[in-house]
């Protein structure tokens, strides 16, 4: 009888270990999970929620108010067959070679001012940075009066050279170049402040034992620095595109999108679909396209980066 007890105590204190780590392992999951819950709901809501409906009421011709009717896919029709929305996209591209090709290249220069070895350079951090802590809003409200044909200080400044004043926001030819020049000024602090932390970040030993083996500025630069900042190039790339898809307020308060569609834009015409013309559905569709758009973007960008690390993996 004892025996057969002692097997019975054996077999029980084999079997709670096995069942120990599984009790550990759910409590865990739960614990992670009520962590986890609170930003996921949020995430649901505010992301997926949102981009979800707004594919949903692409398929239909509604107004905001009533009944909506279902048209299928007429909607992505007509943005094909409408002028304007390619327009509008057109413009879209040209903000985004402006930010990739302008407004990144300037900030990695300003950065690397700020970083130079120049008595005096640092106290022009704030000074560079202070167009971006300004409202878009009140920043194109600001231009639009230095851009002012009559009295703005732009054509005050032509004409003490003696040229004629522009209507730069009055002409279709001159309105855009303006606009962007505006987004440069505003928002390339944006990617000195990026690039400054990723320089920072590099380790000194490395220009260290460049400089004993030679390498001077150039060399330094284009073979440590950059190969480097290569993460940071990427981030600025995707946040870049993603934003130019996204433009709207700066347009609308300095232009409005035209004259005569000159600076519309995705954003700029949505709106006007969806809060003027009450075209909902078919703002939808460009909203939709919109996100289409900088989702394809986002994984080409990443793709490209990730066969480049590959590359370099196995060079």
């Amino acid at each position: 009888m004892e025996t057969q007890l002692k097997g019975v105590r054996t077999a029980n204190t084999a079997v709670q270990p096995a069942v120990r780590p599984k009790r550990k392992s759910v409590n865990k999951f739960v614990t992670i999970s009520l962590f986890l819950a609170p930003a996921i709901i949020v995430y649901v809501f505010y992301v997926l929620y949102p981009i979800f409906s707004t594919l949903l009421y692409s398929f239909y011709k509604w107004d905001g108010v009533g009944a909506g009717t279902y048209v299928g896919l007429q909607n992505y029709v007509n943005l094909l067959k409408d002028n304007v929305f390619w327009t509008s996209l057109t413009n879209n591209t040209w903000v985004i070679l402006t930010s990739i090709f302008v407004q990144i290249p300037l900030g990695l220069i300003m950065a690397l001012m700020l970083l130079a070895p120049i008595r005096g350079i640092r106290l022009f951090s704030g000074v560079y940075f202070f167009p971006f802590l300004i409202s878009t809003v009140a920043v194109g409200l600001l231009w639009v009066l230095m851009l002012d044909p009559l009295n703005g200080i732009i054509n005050r400044l032509v004409s003490v050279f003696g040229f004629e004043n522009v209507e730069w926001l009055s002409q279709s030819h001159t309105a855009m170049f303006a606009v962007l020049l505006v987004i440069v000024w505003q928002f390339s602090p944006f990617y000195m402040i990026l690039f400054k932390a990723a320089i920072v970040g590099i380790p000194e030993e490395l220009y260290e034992a460049a400089e004993i083996d030679g390498a001077n500025a150039f060399t330094k630069f284009f073979r440590i620095t950059l190969p480097l900042l290569m993460p940071t190039i990427v981030s600025s790339s995707i946040l870049a595109i993603v934003g130019s898809l996204k433009a709207f307020d700066i347009f609308y308060v300095m232009t409005g999108g035209g004259p005569n569609h000159g600076t519309e834009l995705l954003g700029t015409y949505m709106f006007k679909q969806a809060f003027v013309n009450f075209n909902m559905g078919y703002a939808s569709a460009i909203a939709f396209v919109m996100f289409f758009l900088a989702m394809i973007v986002t994984i080409l960008i990443q793709a490209l980066d990730f066969y480049r690390k590959k590359k370099g993996a196995y060079a």
